[in-house]
Formats: C-alpha cells, sequence, structure tokens
C-alpha cells in the first residue's frame, strides 16, 4: 500500500499545505502537500510518524492476558514518563531477546488530530508505524538522511538526531553497527555501510516487523476487508429494524385502544337491547344466547309471512301493516282489496294452509274495502 512520511517539523495540526513524503506502491516517491497526496491516493495509506514526536522503551509486564494488558502496560512504564500516562497512547511491539516488551508512546491528543485531519482529506489510514522502528531489526541500524538520521534495529532505543551528532553518539550504540543512507562517504564508527537510492522505500520495507501504533482505541481495520464494507449495509439494516420495532410497539398500542374502544361500545350497546342483565360474564357468549332466542321468535314471523305471501299471490290485494304478537304467535294484517269477495277468497286460501284465521268486520274505504286478517295464534 502506499506510505506517507510526515515531516519532523509537522505542527500539531495537519492542513492540506502541510508537506509529507509520499511512497506510492509503484514508482518514485516525494515531497509534497497533504492535498496533493489526498488527490492521487487511491486506496489504503500507511502513516508514517517521526520519530521526534514518541518515546521508546521496554518493559516487564507482570500478565499477558489480554483484557489486563493494558492495565499493566500504563503501570509498568508510568515510573518512567514525565507526562501522564493517561494522555499517552502506549502501543504494544514484541518481545525481546531479554523477555521485556518493546512499547511506543505518543501523546494521545497529537495522534487523534493527526488522524482526524488527515481522514478530513479523504486519506484511509489503516497502519501507523514510527520511522526509525521501521529499520531492520539485525543488530544496531543506523539510516541516514542527509542531514537527519535514525537510529533503530534490535536493541531497545529508537532515536532520531542530527548526522552530525552521530560520532559523539558512536560510543552509546552497542555493536554490530549498520549504517545506511544518502550519504556519499560512509560516517565513521560502523561495521558496515551500504548506499540506497531510495531511503524511504527502503524504510518501508520493515513494516512487517515494526510496531503497529494503530492499537486500542486507535485500532483501524482495512476498508474493504472482513466486515468494514458492510458497516453501511448493517447500519442501514439495523435503522430498518429499529424503525419497523417502533412501528410496531405503535400499532400494537393502537389497536389495543382501539378494542378496548370497541369491547366498551359492544357493552354499552349490549346493556340497551338487555336491561335485564346485570351481570355481564361473557358477552360474546350472552349476546349469542339473546340472538339464538330472537331466532327462533323470527323463525314463526317468517312462516306466518310466507302464507301470508303464498296465499296472496295473484290477488288484486294490497297488505298496507303489519303487527306481530310473539307471545301470541299471530300476525295482523291491515288488507285493502276490490270488494268483499276478493277478502272472502283471501281467508279461504289462508285457511288452506292450516293456520287459524280470523277476518275482522270489513268496511268501505274509498274505491274499494278494507278489513284486519289475523294469521295464527
Amino acid at each position: 500500500m502506499d506510505c506517507l512520511f510526515l515531516a519532523a517539523d509537522s505542527g500539531p495540526r495537519l492542513t492540506p499545505e502541510t508537506r509529507a513524503y509520499w511512497l506510492p506502491r509503484a514508482g518514485q516517491g516525494g515531497w509534497t502537500s497533504l492535498q496533493a497526496c489526498a488527490e492521487g491516493i487511491a486506496g489504503a495509506v500507511a502513516l508514517v510518524l517521526p520519530a521526534e514526536v514518541c518515546s521508546f522503551f521496554a518493559v516487564t509486564l507482570p500478565t499477558r492476558k489480554t483484557r489486563w494488558v493494558q492495565q499493566a502496560l500504563a503501570y509498568a512504564v508510568e515510573e518512567l514518563l514525565a507526562e501522564s500516562v493517561d494522555d499517552l497512547h502506549l502501543a504494544l511491539g514484541e518481545t525481546l531477546d531479554d523477555g521485556r516488551d518493546r512499547v511506543i508512546a505518543i501523546r494521545r491528543r497529537l495522534l487523534a488530530d493527526w488522524l482526524e485531519d488527515l481522514r478530513a482529506l479523504g486519506l484511509d489510514i489503516v497502519a501507523v508505524h514510527v520511522d526509525a522502528d521501521l529499520l531492520p531489526r539485525d543488530g544496531a541500524q543506523l539510516l541516514f538522511l542527509d542531514e537527519r538520521a535514525l537510529l533503530g534495529g534490535s536493541p531497545e532505543p529508537r532515536l532520531a538526531f542530527p548526522t552530525a551528532q552521530w560520532p559523539m553518539l558512536a560510543a552509546q550504540c552497542p555493536s554490530p553497527r549498520f549504517g545506511h543512507g544518502t550519504l556519499a562517504e560512509a560516517p565513521g564508527e560502523l561495521d558496515g555501510y551500504e548506499p540506497v537510492e531510495d531511503p524511504y522505500r527502503w524504510l518501508a520495507g520493515g513494516r512487517e516487523e515494526a510496531v503497529n501504533l494503530a492499537q486500542g482505541e486507535f485500532a483501524v481495520r482495512p476498508a474493504g476487508t472482513g466486515l468494514g464494507r458492510w458497516k453501511p449495509v448493517l447500519a442501514v439494516l439495523g435503522l430498518i429494524l429499529l424503525v419497523q420495532l417502533g412501528f410496531n410497539l405503535a400499532q400494537g398500542w393502537y389497536f389495543q385502544r382501539q378494542g378496548d374502544h370497541y369491547a366498551a361500545a359492544s357493552e354499552a350497546l349490549y346493556r340497551e337491547l338487555f336491561p335485564e342483565d346485570v351481570r355481564i360474564v361473557n358477552l360474546r357468549a350472552q349476546f349469542a344466547d339473546h340472538i339464538g332466542q330472537r331466532a327462533s321468535a323470527s323463525a314463526g314471523l317468517m312462516r306466518l309471512l310466507e302464507h301470508a305471501a303464498t296465499a296472496a299471490e295473484g290477488m288484486p290485494v294490497t297488505i298496507g301493516q303489519l303487527d306481530y304478537s310473539d307471545g301470541q304467535g299471530a300476525l295482523a294484517m291491515q288488507v285493502q282489496a276490490q270488494d268483499f269477495s276478493t277478502l272472502e277468497a283471501l281467508r279461504q286460501r289462508l285457511a288452506e294452509t292450516g293456520q287459524p284465521v280470523e277476518l275482522g268486520s270489513a268496511s268501505r274505504d274509498g274505491d274499494g274495502v278494507s278489513a284486519r286478517v289475523v294469521i295464527g295464534g
């Protein structure tokens, strides 16, 4: 992936004009603005910090359990720091030959601000390293970048210093000491020196062994791998499920209110229709019982109506009023006809149905006659 090296003099906040060394996956790198980097980089980026902003330790941890490591790490380095450990981000590295563990510390706020600024420019930072820690782990390693030099390798120290100060530091650096860099002449006090044409690409080759500061709260997942690419989809699905759950709860509450309203209305109607029922145990069953009773009474009415309709079929009569007595089982009809003989013929037809028939006294009604006829009873 592309690497982005921040300069040693980078400020506490990064701007589009801040200069950095952009090392593409293929091709020649160079110093340019972060804005140009953002416009040219497509994909994941490894961020490389200058050693000047970090501190380096090797400590012995009392535990290896993952859930306790961070607490043990903070306790182990607290006595070695001039700053509050709560203000620092501590990254745990490999175990050294003497059993101690390598630790890199950086101010938490500085790292958070830098990552925020870079991501605001659209850069996808997936790994964070320190330039001096990228040096090979074989003995003491030095990289001379013109006037700036880096010290790293297998020993504990990591250091950035002016190249001119190397003679004073050489005595403090354990052997063997291997040097690389852009200097035309090999510095003294080295067991070997090899010039490199592209020192930043040479440095980037050490990323596999270097400590990745993207740990704990700064842990990142490369874009497009694992669940990372599904996070937006999962977020949308979660939102849909949340909305659906809220809708179901609201709908259930609404239907419950409606059910209670209809139940109260049904009970009020029942008490209005059947005021003699003081106690209501099962509204539906009691309604069905009353309807059954009414259905039995209606059957008698319907039977008498059928007899009356059959008898009056084809006759010039008009039935103006019907009165049914549930108690007597009798149907009274106010019948109008052209003459008395038509009324008599109707009475005879009704009598043929087998039902009792009573023809009341007839009277003149305009051009015809009318009489009250009772069937049944």
